[in-house]
């Protein structure tokens, strides 16, 4: 019995002995394959590696030129020498303290990560990587998240270490880093958002441009100043602790104040800044990422940005880089008209802030409903200074009033049983809204509560929906700031913690507008490589969100918004529309969001700061500009009505069932290359207990619409 124990554990350890040789040789080929690799890359393309790039070119609608998104890595790139000390000790105090002593691995930050990757069951959360590390990943490898790439970049970064000497890894790194807003290197970086050459800048100056290159998406100083300013202080009292810096110094440069001063050639137009994005997270899908719009709490919703905004910030440098070719839905016919309409409109008020940006704007998005893409979008009004401005209309989320019934109120109640001429009670809520004005009317039909923007009405039928329900609808549709505090009957009437954008809003009305099928708005339609090679296609798929009939009842009923209820100021005489009005407490957001069968127009006016708008005019600013473009949108085109929902078979009905009640509806398969929203969608909600509003109810009763 013992002999053949002997054998078995003989055999076994055989076994063992063989595989394990097995895995040593084949992990060595690996290695030596990636080894040999690592060199080839390195010796072949030389110091020219690190100031190549290509020019991506962006083309509208008609396949036209816009603009071109050109680095700044070849025409500002440094010396060792030219490159301020403070720069040095700063970038080196934050992401390598140990940069002149390792050999490109720090071999304990290595496995400070291993560690962290046990404790998170093997997903990678941190990478251990030097400056070296980073210098190999950014000129020579992609950014995905992989065993094979981090292998791969400790291999270059090691060879990087044998060709050349500590300064001139710096050197490199320095001028390759990416500072957000199209600039590589600490010179284009400087001389964009300050107009200066590095070595005229403050201390303070270069640390807050130092600040950006950690996180370029979170640290946008054009977006973000307030987070931009804290890293900087932060790296200060790092190199004060570290005596690079004496206490003078460092308070000195704490209290300085920054004021950006960007340069004429810097300007990115509403346009550019739009096309960026969309490509952006076209490229990101491509590479794989996951976009997520619910989550199960702030944690889990901090940690998701985290990977985000890091997938984020590589594939929007690389479009400074990379060669792409973007091929667009803009027309630039109907931006240029809708750009003018928006300046006409909104020049009666000519306050402007400190940067010299008007305090009263606008911000507009109109979509095909056709293709779901793009065709003209407004960030704001048209500006004198050369500098930045934001993007409002997909930048910029705010209260969107009564505009946001119809999306998760009533288009949900008429899946569930409601009509358009279903009795409903306007009558005093206790600790609910009051309606605009203050008269109520007793029974009244659906259609006329949304015709005349009855809160009421809209509050009571919100609560026999659930906020949980009727909120679902604007996550399935990819709306980005939707939060726990929001699962409140307020929501019902526009009361939300962040709001919406004109880029969101105008895709949900064009849901209602295609029978409740929803597509992620875009104006990618393709790109390619410097060759033509395609490398997306903007075709977006398809999702149901609301059930046919109801999607066509309501645009039936808001139809009669601008016959005869609360729109009928703005009805345009060349074309059949529907659309809702909203506004909210203190005239603080004033909305217009409409369509046809042709076109969907989102509107917003308001100051940026929101306060109230205390005249007549600026509360009509909104419906004006939608008015205005959608006629000039239809000049020529033939009236086209809507397809009645009486007209709707019944057959055609049972086989589009209404699936809200669980929302589990899947996407239609069809080209899935930007679309936002992924196979993998959370539903985290759906398990979730019902959300309450927290604190009393009466801070919610304020807003209203109209």
């Amino acid at each position: 019995m013992k002999k053949i124990i002997k054998k078995i554990f003989l055999y076994f350890f055989l076994i063992i002995l063989l595989a394990t040789l097995v895995a040593v040789i084949w992990l060595g080929s690996i290695l030596f394959k990636y080894q040999d690799e690592a060199s080839r890359r390195v010796s072949d393309s030389g110091e020219e590696a690190f100031k190549a790039s290509q020019t991506s070119l962006i083309y509208d609608c008609e396949g036209e030129l816009i603009t071109s998104l050109v680095g700044e890595k070849d025409v500002y790139y440094l010396e060792f020498e030219e490159i301020p000390y403070m720069v040095k000790r700063a970038l080196i105090t934050t992401e390598d303290r140990k940069f002149y002593e390792h050999t490109g691995l720090d071999y304990f930050a290595i496995a400070r990560a291993m560690l962290e990757l046990v404790k998170n069951d093997g997903v990678i959360t941190q990478g251990g990587s030097t400056i070296t590390q980073q210098l190999s990943r950014n000129i020579y490898l992609s950014h995905e998240v992989s065993y094979e790439r981090k292998l791969k970049e400790m291999l270059i970064a090691r060879e990087l270490e044998k060709r050349y000497d500590k300064n001139k890894i710096l050197e490199f790194y320095i001028n390759n880093i990416y500072f957000a807003n199209g600039f590589y290197g600490i010179q284009a970086a400087s001389k964009g958002y300050f107009s200066k050459t590095i070595e005229q800048l403050s201390l303070s100056e270069m640390i807050f441009l130092c600040a950006i290159p950690n996180n370029p998406s979170k640290y946008d100083p054009y977006l973000y100043m307030s987070d931009t300013l804290d890293r900087r202080d932060r790296i200060l009292k790092q190199m004060y602790e570290q005596g690079d810096i004496d206490l003078q110094m460092y308070k000195q440069a704490v209290d300085e104040k920054i004021f950006l001063k960007p340069a004429i050639h810097t300007t990115n137009n509403y346009i550019e800044t739009y096309v960026r994005h969309s490509a952006t997270l076209a490229l990101m899908q491509k590479d794989g990422f996951k976009f997520r719009y619910s989550f199960e709490d702030n944690e889990d919703r901090e940690e998701y940005y985290e990977k985000y905004y890091a997938s984020y910030d590589v594939w929007s440098s690389k479009l400074y880089t990379g060669g792409y070719r973007i091929y667009t839905s803009i027309d630039m016919k109907k931006q240029a008209k809708l750009q003018e309409i928006v300046d006409n409109t909104l020049s009666f008020y000519t306050s402007k802030n400190e940067e010299g940006v008007y305090d009263f704007q606008g911000a507009v998005t109109c979509v095909d409903n056709t293709t779901g893409r793009v065709v003209a979008i407004v960030g704001g009004r048209s500006e004198e200074n050369s500098g930045y401005t934001i993007n409002r209309a997909y930048q910029s989320h705010r209260q969107p009033g009564s505009t946001i019934k119809p999306l998760i109120v009533y288009t949900p109640a008429l899946e569930n049983g409601y009509e358009p001429d279903s009795i409903l009670k306007d009558e005093p809520i206790k600790d609910g809204p009051v309606n605009s004005p203050n008269v109520y009317a007793g029974d009244i039909t659906l259609r006329y509560a949304v015709e005349t923007s009855k809160n009421t009405t809209a509050w009571a039928l919100f609560q026999e929906l659930t906020p949980k329900k009727g909120l679902k609808y604007l996550q399935r549709m990819n709306f980005t700031k939707i939060y726990k505090e929001d699962f409140v009957p307020a929501a019902s009437i526009g009361g939300m913690t962040y709001g919406v954008s004109t880029v969101e809003m105008a895709e949900a009305y064009s849901t209602i507008a295609n029978d409740g099928m929803f597509r992620k708005s875009t104006c990618i339609v393709r790109i390619t490589d410097a060759d033509g090679n395609k490398i997306i296609s903007g075709n977006a798929k398809e999702k149901s969100i609301y059930a046919t009939e109801a999607s066509r009842m309501m645009t039936d009923i808001l139809k009669g918004v601008l016959i005869r209820g609360t729109g009928r100021n703005y009805n345009i005489a060349n074309a059949i529309c529907a659309a809702k009005t909203g506004t909210t407490n203190e005239n603080k957001d004033v909305w217009f969001v409409g369509y046809s069968t042709y076109y969907t127009t989102a509107v917003w006016c308001g100051y940026d700061t929101p306060k109230e708008i205390n005249d007549g005019y600026g509360t009509t600013c909104s419906g004006t500009i939608w008015s205005e473009f959608m006629t000039y949108l239809h000049d020529g085109l033939e009236t086209r009505d809507f397809l009645s929902y009486a007209q709707y078979e019944e057959e055609e009905s049972s086989s589009d069932e209404n699936v809200s009640e669980e929302l589990t509806d899947e996407y239609a398969e069809t080209d899935d290359s930007t679309s936002e929203q992924t196979e993998n969608e959370t539903t985290t909600l759906d398990d979730e207990e019902e959300v309450t509003a927290p604190g009393d109810s009466e801070l919610y009763t304020e807003y209203w619409g109209r």
